[in-house]
């Protein structure tokens, strides 16, 4: 895709094809579309806010970063939502970093309009709304799990997650996203891929993943997959 989607039924982002067809209408002429090639910057921590990204393929991470440069994944936003929750709340300076860590695209539109259409009691800021509770749903059972659980419980449930999104068996998972993504250094993340492919669960080669056994793949991971999965089809229903 090349162009803006001109009705909500061909649109690949969830988020915008679940508005009614007017309120889709009445927004269509404010999007742009945008390819999202590898490690472009969407936001930049204490940056403007200058756009709301809708994706419609490939695959946001939001990053901390401490005082010594060491960064670490905090939330993701795929074709379910939209980047950044913060000019929901108003706010025009990004709180965090926001890079596209799987190549893909967006639709965007400029912070002015989208806070034009999320003002008072409209469909796209309800919606928005919903998606902000189940993004911080996501968001506090990753404390948890980072806090409980392995680190290749943790590593196979975020393939799970990319694999949701992508559609597709294969896709781009860098050593430096997979280790920023889980915290630890990137020779644990080339240890615990190596033991999930000798299990025949993934393949991993070249900075590619491969999902081989989905079900053995649910197995590996943590109930933080299934619980966040689970808040994001309560609050919004099955993806597309």
């Amino acid at each position: 895709m090349t162009h803006v989607p001109q009705s909500r039924q061909e649109c690949r982002n969830s988020l915008l094809a679940m508005l009614p067809d007017e309120a889709y209408q009445q927004l269509v002429a404010d999007l742009e579309y945008i390819p999202t090639p590898l490690h472009f910057r969407l936001f930049e921590r204490d940056g403007p806010i200058r756009h709301a990204y809708f994706p419609l393929t490939g695959e946001h991470s939001i990053l901390t970063t401490m005082a010594n440069g060491s960064t670490i994944e905090v939330g993701t936003v795929g074709h379910e939502g939209f980047s950044s929750i913060d000019l929901l709340a108003g706010n025009g300076t990004a709180v965090t970093s926001t890079v596209c860590q799987i190549p893909g695209e967006a639709l965007r539109m400029s912070s002015e309009r989208f806070l034009a259409l999320t003002a008072g009691d409209t469909p796209l800021r309800r919606l928005c709304l919903r998606y902000l509770q189940a993004y911080l749903a996501q968001v506090s059972q990753s404390v948890a799990c980072n806090a409980l659980h392995s680190v290749e419980q943790r590593f196979a449930r975020w393939v799970l997650m990319s694999h949701d999104r992508m559609h597709h068996a294969s896709f781009q998972l860098t050593h430096e996203y997979l280790a920023s993504m889980l915290g630890v250094h990137r020779p644990s993340v080339t240890l615990v891929a190596g033991k999930l492919q000798d299990q025949g669960l993934i393949e991993y080669k070249r900075g590619v993943i491969t999902v081989l056994d989905r079900p053995g793949l649910e197995q590996a991971s943590c109930e933080c997959y299934d619980i966040v999965r689970q808040q994001f089809l309560r609050l919004l229903g099955e993806a597309k």
